[in-house]
């Protein structure tokens, strides 16, 4: 084969690798397809267990490296294919494979077609309590969760506000970026599926139409922005609780969970040592304000109204 064409085939493996991970991102992160939505999921699981921060040198190279491996994959095959004189052959060991991977995936992701039914009764039937506005939190899987869990004495470790738009449920929460999230995308990502949702103490009678667009005003203001993995109080970038906090204070003027300083919080423990070294070094922000999951989560203006 010519080097220039070997060249040609080379660029365009690097392309249609970029290609994959932009779209396996997109399907894990912004929609729910399922099936393909957890396939797509794989290829972003260490990067989301590291954290929201996209701007982590870690994630540029498991990215890098990813990119590098499927590009080479893909190129070494495409010159396999294009220099044997049997391309049926291959055509069909490839067919072969596609089908048995196929078969296996539907095989081990399949339920008990009873147990499936009984699982979407009861999943609807919990759905059909949330209304616009509630609360719903839960253990994160990223790496800093525990850290923040031993830090703040809780299990939940993130949290955000559900809406509805139409007949589905989503999450305005500070990921990375700050974005909707599908209600079944979320809750999959948590700890063993498990979520509490809480709702405003007089939620008919506050949470109305006009407040609602408030609130969603308020919070288009943070849309897109960082996650903020260094807790700071500014507007410029923005984590999760903090972002739950902002906006019902900004268009309710309501304060759900007590403001606290960075220094109340349980900062001995070896594992939030090792977070906080490597976040702040030697200069920690010791009075600077913080929001915790916890704090919302214990707030007197909230009741709880579902907890799986």
């Amino acid at each position: 084969m010519k080097k220039s064409r070997k060249i040609l085939i080379t660029i365009l493996s690097g392309i249609i690798s970029l290609l994959f991970l932009y779209a396996t991102r997109k399907l894990a992160f912004y929609y729910h397809i399922s099936g393909f939505s957890d396939f797509a999921f794989n290829f972003h699981s260490i990067p989301f267990l590291f954290g929201y921060n996209g701007t982590s040198s870690i994630v540029y190279i498991y990215y890098g490296l990813l990119w590098f491996i499927i590009s080479f994959i893909l190129s070494f095959l495409i010159i396999r294919f294009s220099l044997t004189k049997n391309k049926k052959r291959y055509l069909l060991i490839g067919f072969i494979t596609f089908s048995l991977l196929s078969v296996l995936y539907i095989f081990t992701n399949s339920d008990n077609s009873n147990h499936k039914k009984s699982y979407h009764k009861k999943e609807n039937l919990v759905f059909n309590k949330l209304q616009n506005g509630d609360i719903i939190f839960q253990t994160s899987k990223s790496r800093q969760s525990k850290a923040i869990q031993l830090a703040t004495k809780s299990k939940y470790s993130h949290v955000g506000i559900i809406y509805k738009n139409g007949n589905d449920f989503y999450v305005y929460e500070a990921v990375q970026p700050v974005k909707l999230t599908p209600l079944k995308n979320w809750i999959n990502r948590g700890e063993n599926g498990k979520y509490v949702v809480k709702r405003l103490i007089n939620a008919p009678n506050i949470l109305t139409d006009e407040n609602l667009k408030k609130m969603k005003s308020i919070g288009n203001t943070f849309k897109n922005k960082n996650y903020d993995i260094y807790f700071d109080w500014s507007d410029e970038e923005i984590y999760c609780s903090e972002l739950v906090w902002k906006i019902y204070k900004g268009a309710l003027n309501i304060e759900i969970g007590k403001l606290e300083k960075l220094k109340d919080f349980d900062l001995a423990n070896p594992e939030v040592k090792k977070i906080i070294k490597k976040r702040y070094g030697n200069n920690i922000p010791l009075n600077e304000t913080v929001i915790s999951p916890v704090s919302i989560f214990n707030s007197k203006n909230l009741e709880t109204v579902i907890s799986e």
